[in-house]
């Protein structure tokens, strides 16, 4: 492996804070800066060598070492060699397309991200590709029974977005390898501090690190990271090839913000909690969801399968007229569609199309903001819906 190992093996032993703030850097030079500036080339001198002689870098679009800097930090925290990408969905699309074939057979989330529906339908189909849907609650009965006969890849987004429903990637890791097929998990909900899907047995793990892992709203990027060097190769060959490339600054500007990962994550389940706790039983709110309150149907995996809770709960309000009033009640919570950011939103996912969910199901994303005061702000809206 690269440079990226011997950085994993420097900060094996230590804790999530610091891991978040040391990932992906170098011994330190004197002199230098803590963190290096991002390059802004595009070609580089090749002098009188052939391009990629002893490493050095010819055109962005095939190696560039900002991009490289990202991806040691991505890969250290989950456990493998990363790729990084434009965005989650250019990340996911990767995964899929580089391992699949005209006439494989690959199982998909049928409750998770609506887009990764609609590449399925829309592009996969399109090339032959064989698409089955399995929900999150179903897919270890539907594994474990047999299910993945002649399947060449399983794709599971655990917890699923948008309703927070759990799979136990082990054991469905275990099935799909029995039966010759990959595994890839979509992370972006737990991030790599809250789950680590290549440790339970996963081949792939893809983000959306638009998300929570960058988690100020102001940057598209994704990436996938394996163990296997031959999957890897593979994977870069095809973004190579497809030009799904980043930019510098939005790979350095990610690999800044992950730096405070930890603390961000600690504060928004913080509120989590604080949020769960006021509308649990409350009369406006129904099927609220949040994997680690106590009693949810995720609970028990949860607790077990993840490192540490997020800040993303699922609920439903009467319906859409409702979701407006609880918005226009309240000066703290935002209408906004993404989640794991800063700033607290509430996206009711019915306005988008794709997602099978009631016109008042919304996802709460808390963000970093005063616990006190979220929950104060929250309770006097709800009040406004009587």
């Amino acid at each position: 492996m690269s440079e990226q190992t011997a950085v994993s093996g420097d900060l094996g032993g230590y804790g999530d804070g610091t891991r978040s703030v040391r990932a992906g850097e170098g011994s330190a030079v004197p002199g230098a800066p803590l963190r290096p500036s991002p390059v802004f080339a595009a070609p580089f001198h090749l002098g009188d060598q052939p391009p990629r002689v002893n490493g050095a870098d010819a055109y962005a679009r095939t190696e560039h070492p900002t991009l490289r800097v990202f991806e040691d930090a991505v890969g250290e925290l989950d456990g493998g060699r990363c790729l990084s990408f434009a965005t989650g969905m250019a990340a996911l699309t990767a995964a899929v397309l580089a391992c699949a074939r005209s006439g494989d057979r690959i199982v998909l989330p049928s409750d998770g991200y609506y887009a990764t529906r609609m590449l399925a339908a829309e592009e996969l189909t399109r090339f032959g590709v064989d698409v089955q849907y399995v929900s999150t609650p179903e897919i270890e009965r539907f594994a474990a029974e047999g299910g993945l006969a002649g399947v060449s890849m399983v794709l599971l987004e655990t917890p699923s977005n948008p309703q927070l429903d759990v799979c136990d990637i082990a054991a469905v890791a275990t099935a799909a390898h029995a039966a010759g097929a990959l595994v890839a998990v979509d992370n972006t909900t737990a991030t790599p501090l809250g789950q680590r899907p290549l440790a339970l047995g996963a081949d792939l793990t893809v983000g959306s690190d638009t998300k929570a892992l960058t988690g100020h709203s102001d940057v598209l990027l994704g990436h996938v990271t394996v163990t296997d060097a031959g999957l890897h190769a593979r994977l870069k060959g095809f973004r190579d090839r497809t030009g799904a490339t980043p930019g510098p600054f939005e790979a350095w500007l990610g690999h800044r913000s992950m730096s405070t990962l930890d603390l961000r994550l600690a504060r928004q389940a913080a509120n989590a909690a604080a949020v769960v706790e006021l509308l649990d039983g409350h009369p406006a709110v129904a099927n609220l969801r949040w994997p680690w309150r106590p009693g949810d149907p995720s609970s028990a995996l949860a607790s077990v399968q993840m490192l540490r809770p997020n800040g993303v709960v699922s609920l439903e309000l009467a319906d859409e007229a409702a979701v407006s009033r609880l918005l226009g009640a309240s000066r703290l919570w935002a209408a906004a569609t993404s989640f794991g950011g800063v700033h607290s939103t509430i996206d009711r996912r019915a306005q988008w199309g794709g997602d099978d969910v009631p016109a008042g199901f919304v996802r709460l994303s808390c963000g970093i903001e005063d616990t006190a005061d979220l929950v104060a702000d929250l309770a006097g809206a709800l009040d406004a819906l009587g």
